[in-house]
């Protein structure tokens, strides 16, 4: 692929933008253009298709957003009745918080234009959208499925489309939204200009390109590295902890940390509710957030966060794709991400706009080498980290109670009011012993506990002795010591997550239609839509064909030996 090379870059007024969109990005303080704009809105006013490759958090809304409303606005004004009620540009973004969020954008750029946009998503009353489409629109802004609905009602006409823009294009494939992606770009005209963005480029994505986009302009933007000496703008570290005691690391790592705001991303909905009423329990103002919620549930809990009600949002990968809250901080992988695309999107939440911001993954020891894999994908350094001790935890909440005291001092404040009480037990006790004292209080008054038990430290898989216990979740011997020795290779389960599918279906599956026994079956790694499961070498044609004559939640799933048994991670 073809990388442009990004040097000094010119101003928005250097872009050929018209004035009226040049005034609304003053009025919002938009001060020069990022890499991906500068790149991107030239190809797109001169109507090239183009294929860019951004992580989140570059600019990339405003890249496109920009020449879709200048180009239509061109043809003709936007908001006139009589240029007709059909839309004439339509964005396609997987979640409804992007939806809703790129829509915003759109609606205050073009704000001066008349600019008609309307979003589009499930989970909203359908009647509403119909009647916004029946009056006229310019630009929709849809999740697949609910733009595939309309288009299939006859009420979201495609034959006036002048530009499709598909943004994050790889997470709507990773969501399968494939074939709706393929349906929706078989309806729309022959000559329409079409943009892909995405935040990694696996080969899905260059076939759709290769298929729909014509001699596209092709950009990547690689994230910013920093200067010689300077720290990255996003600190990237692991800890290594048995399952059993995650959620006191998570604790832990949180009060020495001290997140302004903080996203825990887990793998089901499940994990989600059951943290998230841990949490609580250990007094931190924790909200979930899943796709089994409703919308109404979900916007209240952003705005929980946005308000600084609640300062940790547990989520699943689905309901946080798209998620841009200024105020966040940190980003936490409760579990290693089950490819290093996920890991790039979930930590793509912080270190946005030039803001610093810290990622931090809870592994256990058998996901070590999972780590390795994305620091190697992703050309990044994940430093592996001592989980904090009590001593560790008991310096720094004295230390945040040193800075409470520092700013009460700085402050203007009235202290003089107090001064009666110090100048009385002055009399009486040493003025070092008071302020002792007072320090105690203070420290108390936060909630600080007097003792925490110790959470064991444990190695890396790669670390430990060849026939040591394996620590996993089935709590299983390691390999070696399965059926004399022998080597272990990997079964593809065409079922995920998306299907509900546990860890417990697969041994299920497994133990009671073969003569597999559970502490054979080695490590289990469920991704959306497919699952990956060690299998003793030589029962893996026993197990394949066992599982091609059942069913795994209802279904019979596609079941085979992985292809050439590929490293953990592969999509």
């Amino acid at each position: 692929m073809a990388v442009n090379e990004i040097d000094e870059g010119p101003e928005f007024a250097d872009l050929a933008l018209i004035p009226e969109l040049l005034k609304a990005l003053s009025g919002l303080g938009y001060e020069e253009p990022t890499p991906i704009q500068r790149e991107a809105i030239p190809p797109l006013l001169e109507g090239r298709d183009l294929l860019g490759q951004a992580a989140t958090g570059t600019g990339k809304t405003a890249a496109f957003a920009l020449p879709m409303l200048q180009r239509l606005h061109s043809a003709h004004p936007l908001g006139m009745e009589d240029g007709g009620g059909e839309p004439a540009g339509l964005v396609l973004v997987p979640t409804r918080e992007l939806a809703v969020q790129v829509s915003e954008a759109m609606h205050r750029y073009g704000r001066d234009l008349g600019a008609r946009v309307l979003p589009i998503y499930g989970g909203q009353p359908i009647g509403r959208q119909l009647r916004a489409l029946e009056r006229g629109v310019d630009v929709v802004v849809a999740t697949p499925g609910r733009a595939l609905d309309h288009i299939g009602r006859g009420t979201l006409p495609l034959k006036g489309l002048r530009m499709i823009v598909l943004d994050e294009a790889d997470e709507m494939l990773d969501m399968g939204f494939a074939d709706d992606i393929e349906a929706i770009l078989q309806d729309t005209p022959e000559d329409r200009q079409t943009v892909l963005f995405s935040a990694t480029m696996p080969p899905r994505i260059d076939g759709i390109a290769r298929r729909h986009l014509r001699e596209p302009v092709r950009i990547r933007i690689e994230r910013e590295a920093p200067a010689a000496g300077e720290a990255p703008l996003i600190r990237q570290s692991a800890y290594i902890v048995s399952r059993a005691y995650k959620p006191a690391a998570l604790g832990r790592v949180l009060d020495v940390e001290a997140p302004t705001a903080a996203i825990v991303f887990c793998r089901t909905r499940e994990e989600v509710d059951q943290l998230t009423e841990t949490m609580n329990g250990r007094g931190y103002r924790a909200e979930a957030l899943h796709g089994g919620m409703g919308q109404e549930q979900r916007d209240r809990v952003m705005s929980r966060l946005r308000s600084g009600t609640a300062d940790l949002l547990v989520a699943t990968d689905v309901a946080a794709r798209g998620l841009d809250i200024e105020q966040l901080t940190h980003v936490i992988n409760y579990d290693v991400p089950s490819a290093p695309e996920s890991y790039v999107h979930r930590i793509g939440r912080v270190g946005r706009a030039g803001r610093e911001g810290v990622a931090i993954t809870l592994a256990e020891p058998r996901e070590h080498r999972m780590l390795k894999t994305i620091e190697r994908v992703t050309r990044s350094r994940i430093t592996v980290e001592k989980v904090p001790t009590v001593a560790d935890l008991r310096a720094r909440r004295l230390e945040l109670t040193r800075a409470a005291l520092q700013e009460s001092l700085m402050e203007d404040g009235d202290l003089d009011r107090f001064r009666v009480v110090v100048e009385t037990l002055a009399d009486e006790f040493d003025l070092v012993a008071i302020a002792l004292a007072a320090v105690k209080l203070a420290h108390e008054s936060t909630g600080a506990a007097a003792d925490e038990e110790e959470i064991p430290e444990v190695a890396p898989r790669a670390q430990r002795p060849e026939r040591g216990p394996r620590d996993d979740r089935h709590g299983r011997d390691d390999r070696r010591g399965r059926r004399g020795g022998g080597a272990m290779s990997r079964v593809f389960v065409g079922a995920g997550r998306s299907a509900g599918v546990r860890p417990q279906d697969i041994v299920g599956a497994i133990t009671g239609e073969t003569r597999v026994s559970g502490r054979e079956i080695g490590a289990i790694e469920i991704a959306d839509r497919f699952t990956l499961v060690e299998i003793p070498d030589g029962a893996v044609d026993e197990v394949v064909s066992a599982l091609r004559r059942t069913t795994i939640k209802g279904k019979k799933p596609i079941v085979r030996r992985d292809r050439d048994d590929a490293p953990r991670g592969r999509r």
